[in-house]
């Protein structure tokens, strides 16, 4: 069987408190055809001497100064070869088996360039998988519209960087590189993605994020500012004006099933939805579903 070379970054910077963790989750995969970077920018607690323990699972590592945690994933990337794309910072964990499910993927749909799970999964600060949430679907059409822009809407959807993958050469249609955020490069990049192809929205947790006290995503504030102005940009290219009534809360009327009906038909998004034809059997294949649904 053929196994695509999968590429993962892992930037770092005196994480020796949460790298081994994240080290283990994804080379305890044992994909047989990884490349694993890592890419430290000087750390002096420890963490230079934890990934060299681990050195012979890596394809290469490196510990110098960067600009910072972006730079850090940019200089990773172009040291890569993988056919598939991501990275996991050095506090995240992937969930196991999630590298041979994302590769099944991606080797029998060539049509999809991009994935992430619709069951983002989150870590406690002592690695313990707290919570799955249920998102209702990914679209072009909904991201334009703020829907995963983290205040837009109280349900609290968002695209999990760490539960995302993509093609090689999706990463080159969009310019090789992270774009110059300090704080949203992650969500500027799915800006940059969704210039070219709509995400595809997969039915099983990847992987999940840990929330730490002190960490840089609660800097929500600087976040949004970034976040948004990324999404302008975008907008801007794609001349898309903001349907904002698609945001809107409909409550209990929406649990009625006719209602439901009709709200879809008039104010819902179409996205697409990866999962297996049968739950039951070990080798059934995966579909693609056109799935309309509500924010």
């Amino acid at each position: 069987m053929h196994y695509p070379k999968i590429t993962i970054i892992t930037p770092s910077f005196n994480s020796s408190r949460f790298i081994e963790s994240t080290l283990k989750s994804v080379i305890d995969q044992q994909y047989p055809n990884l490349e694993y970077i890592v890419m430290d920018g000087g750390s002096t607690d420890g963490t230079v001497e934890i990934i060299a323990r681990y050195e012979k699972h890596l394809a290469t590592w490196v510990s110098e100064k960067d600009l910072g945690q972006y730079d850090a994933i940019n200089k990773g990337f172009t040291k890569s070869s993988g056919e598939i794309l991501c990275w996991l910072n050095a506090d995240d964990m992937l969930l196991p088996n999630s590298l041979f499910l994302v590769a099944d993927i991606f080797r029998n749909l060539p049509q999809v360039e991009w994935l992430s799970s619709l069951k983002p999964g989150s870590w406690d600060a002592n690695g313990h998988l707290v919570s799955v949430d249920i998102l209702p679907g990914f679209s072009q059409k909904s991201f334009l519209d703020g829907l995963y822009l983290p205040t837009t809407n109280k349900k609290g959807y968002w695209l999990q960087q760490e539960s995302t993958f993509w093609r090689r050469s999706l990463w080159e249609k969009s310019g090789s590189s992270i774009p110059n955020y300090t704080l949203a490069g992650d969500f500027a990049l799915w800006c940059a993605f969704y210039e070219h192809t709509d995400l595809y929205g997969v039915d099983y947790p990847l992987a999940g994020f840990r929330m730490i006290e002190g960490q840089r995503s609660e800097d929500f504030h600087n976040y949004m500012l970034q976040a948004n102005e990324a999404l302008s940009q975008l907008r801007k290219q794609l001349a898309w004006t903001p349907h904002f009534s698609r945001l809107l809360n409909y409550g209990k009327l929406s649990q009625i099933p006719r209602v439901r009906h009709w709200l879809k038909s008039k104010f819902g998004y179409s996205g697409q939805r990866i999962t297996k034809t049968n739950l039951r059997a070990l080798d059934a294949p995966w579909k693609i579903e056109s799935d309309s649904f509500l924010p």
